[in-house]
């Protein structure tokens, strides 16, 4: 078969995949996710909806190699108020949940007791036996987690803690003060740039609870509506833009029968709580100063609420948050990441357990003196390891891929993406003193997502002085050698995101779409991406657009290098969110290299954005006015001279579609023609299946017309 013929048919193949990416939520139905292990290693329990189509999310246990449904949404019709409160809908939002039915649960310490919400009401169901059961609850609920023990479930409602026992009795332990006062609920930035999805945590006695208490009453407001309805009323979102006020959030410690214990810790050096727990040692935060060069873990005293510094880490630039940290052994030593050059290091009790250049990525739990992590030795591969005092680190998932996983009673859970896609495994470890095999089998959960229609070819390449880790796309029906291919660049290219890797994630999926349809596709992942190590990560300290932009123009000609196919003078760059920011950077600056672009919900202007992620790169802007002037795409309009499409959603609450409309306003004030697409109703992710199935046609019908007819005198 010729090129011709074989263009062709992968030009009719690659038609139905818009429409599959689009029903399939990004190819994220039907993976199994969210799993917990029990105490005895025995159980898996896990969330999965029913097929690659099926947005219903189903509970479900994992024993003796065979799946138990555990409860199904389509069995429980008929209770609760139909409607998601609204915080729980913001939770989903933060966490970009795209399903919806059973989307998360919370367990008891054995695991026999799950709880969760579904349309506001409160469920339960006993993993021995027996079908789930409504719990009576004092209003739409958020969060349940049931006690330690298993006899009770805390809740929020209405911005109100609660607590009630599997028998109905419920009690009030904390009642918002006001409409600007919640309780067990995490503020805006903590959810979207800490990531901390909780505000409560229960103690191991199951009498007493760890409480955040957030007033967002000093919070700017954002009015958000919705055009296309002028009949529904705007609604208010407290916003803390950079330089701005942020919630004020103290801690108190609430007993179930109502006694309240104020936490202490000076607020005024350390305003963020980045993270809380109770542990058989006690309570603790880490709490980081509003610059974000200082973090300290405290303990704290349950009798008094005072708190003691146990670890301080400081930086220069910003002290990296490492999800799962603090946790502690079962003997009180700390486990805490360490920052030393290009390296970040896992430390126990002081000391650091990992090896240079093996970069820690998360710690995933702790079990006696054993601890789970995740590290990256590659940037195109993330592992689960395991240390072990006197074994040392062991990894534990095998074959190229990015992992996460989840471990208890000897049986750990290795979830991730590899190059066949999406994968669970559970890894059943060998009695003390004994190796395991390297070649047993693992036990699978099935995943029920479909194949996408089109199958990513990437070439990975090392390119440039910096080594930058890049994937190429070509199409594959082109023969190379035979003709030159326009290029379109596809990064996001900023902090905490790759998208380079020995993975099939759903973008590379998108990546090779667009190669079928002519593009040769270059990703790149620049300075600032994590898992290279702190010194990688903090090159872009004081200037977001300047580094990644230089490292997307020098991976693209690297790469004319290695294919001798793409087209220089037909370049296009697209990229959504800090991608979109980065791809109308890219024909604003450098209109030399980039002849078109489409950036979707691009922040322009950087003071718009939060507190806490924007100014731990960019400083105050009151004290560093600078770095956001160099950065914002305002201000800088008058210099844009090629296609630009800019597509947001306009109820976009992350970055506020006024990022764009300012943008737009200012660049048809300066005469520069550009493309504006509002996408009503949509968040900052879009939701709708018909709107991401039309916008990846939409965007390639403008890139083919943008680059039409451009030579190199062009």
């Amino acid at each position: 078969m010729d090129s011709s013929a074989r263009k062709v048919e992968h030009t009719v193949n690659s038609a139905a995949f818009p429409r599959q990416f689009a029903r399939t939520r990004r190819f994220s139905l039907g993976v199994p996710r969210q799993f917990t292990v029990s105490p005895d290693g025995s159980r898996v329990l896990f969330v999965r909806t029913g097929s690659g189509t099926d947005a219903v999310g189903r509970l479900w246990q994992f024993e003796h190699g065979k799946e138990q449904l555990l409860a199904d949404p389509a069995l429980l019709v008929g209770n609760g108020s139909g409607e998601v409160p609204e915080e729980e809908r913001l939770r989903r939002e933060r966490a970009r949940e795209r399903s919806v039915g059973v989307v998360s649960y919370a367990t008891d310490d054995a695991a026999r007791v799950v709880a969760f919400a579904l349309s506001g009401a409160l469920w339960a169901v006993r993993t021995d036996g027996g079908a789930p059961f409504s719990v009576p609850a004092a209003g739409p609920v958020v969060d349940p987690r049931p006690s330690p023990d298993g006899r009770h479930v805390a809740y929020v409602s209405r911005r109100c803690l609660h607590v009630v026992d599997l028998a109905g009795a419920d009690r009030q332990l904390a009642r918002a003060e006001g409409p600007d006062v919640s309780y067990g609920l995490a503020e805006y930035v903590a959810a979207e740039s800490m990531n901390r999805m909780r505000g409560y945590w229960w103690a191991p006695d199951s009498r007493h609870l760890l409480v955040a208490r957030v007033d967002t009453g000093p919070v700017e407001r954002r009015y958000t509506a919705d055009p296309a309805d002028p009949t529904k009323p705007p609604r208010a979102v407290p916003y803390p833009a950079a330089g701005t006020p942020n919630a004020e959030v103290t801690v108190q410690l609430r007993s179930l029968e109502g006694g309240r214990i104020d936490v202490q810790w000076d607020r005024q050096a350390c305003e963020y709580l980045v993270a809380a727990g109770w542990d058989a040692q006690g309570p603790f935060l880490t709490v980081q100063s509003r610059d974000q060069r200082i973090l300290r873990t405290l303990t704290v005293d349950p009798a008094t609420g005072a708190t003691e510094l146990r670890h301080e880490r400081t930086d220069p630039a910003w002290v990296e948050i490492v999800h799962g940290t603090p946790a502690r052994t079962a003997t009180g030593e700390l486990v805490l990441p360490e920052d030393d050059g290009d390296t970040r290091y896992l430390t126990v009790g002081g000391r650091r357990v990992t090896p240079r250049g093996l970069q820690l990525c998360e710690v995933l739990g702790v079990e006696g003196e054993q601890v789970l992590f995740t590290a990256s030795e590659d940037p195109l591969e993330t592992h689960v390891w395991r240390h072990e005092p006197g074994r040392g680190n062991r990894r534990l998932s095998r074959g190229p891929g990015r992992f996460t996983g989840v471990g208890r009673g000897g049986t750990v859970v290795l979830a991730g993406v590899t190059p066949r896609g999406a994968e669970a495994r559970v890894l059943r470890e060998p009695a003390a003193g004994s190796e395991r095999d390297q070649d047993a089998p693992y036990e699978v959960i099935r995943s029920f997502a479909e194949e996408p229609s089109v199958t990513p070819r990437p070439r990975h390449l090392t390119l440039g002085e910096r080594q930058l880790r890049g994937a190429l796309f070509l199409p594959s029906w082109h023969e190379e050698g035979t003709g030159k291919l326009p290029v379109l660049l596809d990064p996001y290219g900023g902090p905490g995101m790759q998208l380079v890797g020995r993975a099939r994630g759903w973008f590379t999926c998108v990546s090779q779409w667009f190669a079928e349809q002519g593009f040769a596709v270059l990703v790149v992942d620049g300075r600032g991406t994590p898992n290279r190590g702190p010194a990688w990560e903090k090159t872009i300290h004081g200037d977001q657009l300047t580094p990644a932009l230089e490292d997307q123009i020098d991976a693209l000609r690297a790469a004319a290098g290695h294919c001798g196919d793409l087209d220089l003078a037909r370049v296009a760059i697209r990229g959504w969110s800090f991608g979109g920011f980065l791809a109308a950077g890219a024909v604003l600056h450098r209109p030399d290299v980039f002849h078109a672009a489409v950036a979707g919900a691009p922040p322009t202007d950087m003071r718009l954005y939060d507190t806490h992620w924007k100014e731990r790169f960019l400083g105050h802007p009151d004290e560093q006015p600078e770095n956001y002037a160099r950065c914002s795409l305002i201000g800088h309009g008058h210099l844009l001279s090629r296609p630009l499409l800019l597509v947001h959603g306009l109820a976009d609450d992350n970055v506020a579609a006024a990022h764009t409309l300012r943008f737009s306003a200012e660049l048809l004030a300066a005469g520069k023609p550009h493309s504006v697409l509002p996408l009503p109703g949509a968040t900052h992710l879009p939701a709708d299946d018909a709107v991401n199935e039309q916008l990846l046609f939409f965007q390639r019908d403008f890139l083919r017309e943008a680059l039409k007819g451009r030579t190199e005198e062009d």
